[in-house]
């Protein structure tokens, strides 16, 4: 009987709780080490195709911003052959360093939907069985909105800014030779950034739930929220106008589907109250 107490999560003590947490971070941090070192064996793809993929000027998207301004008959750095920068490593464990912490990223990134599974696991005991129903799409929706975030932001940020930054000349004395961990981090911060802020609806269905958002609070202070989201662009991506605008407009978005994502999860709630005060 006391075995049966202890296994019902409503039964659990703060200390079974903890316990509990405990475990399914190690499972996270396991599957999250086991991708890294599948990650450190691929040094080749990871490195020369996948993080300088966007120091060659073959590059998707170069590409395609050439094609556009060749089109519109308008001369573009995009259009040329290589970019005007070395990347260099001044450190005697510098590569070693990149190396090791760079695997560890593409862990987090590629092991990202089962440390979501394996938190999901841990707070859904504690939903009631209609919550879990319309929640069952979270791992799903929300893997599906980072990986999304991730693309735009290698496809998009990261391009934009290494051409930007990697071109830009104070002087013609000044050579541009970045250092490794520079680069690294410029392509990171993009990709990381860009798939946590695609997150921005799934963290308004739980602020919702909780009450601590609604529809009206997102509505009135939406101009606001443009201030500050063009503010983050600003911190993200090069400081041109062109790339600030490009970053913007799917953010907006986003924050559009989640006035709307809001608004859905206070017309459950209302239906359900009214169902419980008959």
């Amino acid at each position: 009987m006391a075995d049966q107490e202890n296994n019902n999560p409503n039964e659990m003590s703060f200390l079974d709780h903890l316990e509990e947490l405990r475990w399914h971070l190690i499972r996270s941090v396991a599957a999250i080490v086991i991708v890294a070192c599948g990650a450190f064996i691929m040094k080749d793809f990871i490195f020369d195709t996948i993080i300088f993929g966007p120091k060659k000027m073959d590059f998707p998207t170069y590409q395609f911003f050439c094609k556009i301004a060749t089109f519109f008959g308008i001369e573009s750095e995009f259009c040329g052959e290589s970019l005007p920068f070395t990347i260099q490593n001044r450190t005697m464990a510098g590569q070693f360093s990149a190396h090791i912490w760079t695997s560890i990223w593409a862990g987090f990134i590629i092991a990202f939907p089962y440390v979501l599974w394996e938190l999901w696991r841990f707070i859904s005991p504690g939903l009631h069985e209609n919550e879990r129903k319309y929640s069952r799409g979270f791992i799903l929706v929300a893997s599906s909105l980072f990986f999304l975030g991730v693309l735009f932001g290698y496809y998009v940020v990261a391009p934009l800014s290494i051409n930007f930054l990697g071109t830009y000349q104070v002087s013609k004395e000044v050579l541009n030779e970045i250092d490794i961990s520079s680069f690294i981090a410029t392509v990171r911060s993009s990709v990381i950034a860009c798939g946590v802020m695609f997150e921005l609806p799934i963290i308004i269905f739980f602020l919702t739930k909780v009450g601590l958002v609604t529809p009206e609070i997102l509505k009135k202070y939406r101009k606001m929220a443009l201030v500050v989201v063009l503010i983050l662009c600003a911190v993200i991506t090069p400081p041109d106008v062109t790339s600030q605008i490009i970053v913007a407009i799917p953010v907006l978005m986003l924050y559009q589907a989640s006035i709307y994502i809001s608004s859905i999860v206070v017309k459950r709630e209302a239906k359900k109250e009214k169902k419980d005060a008959k």
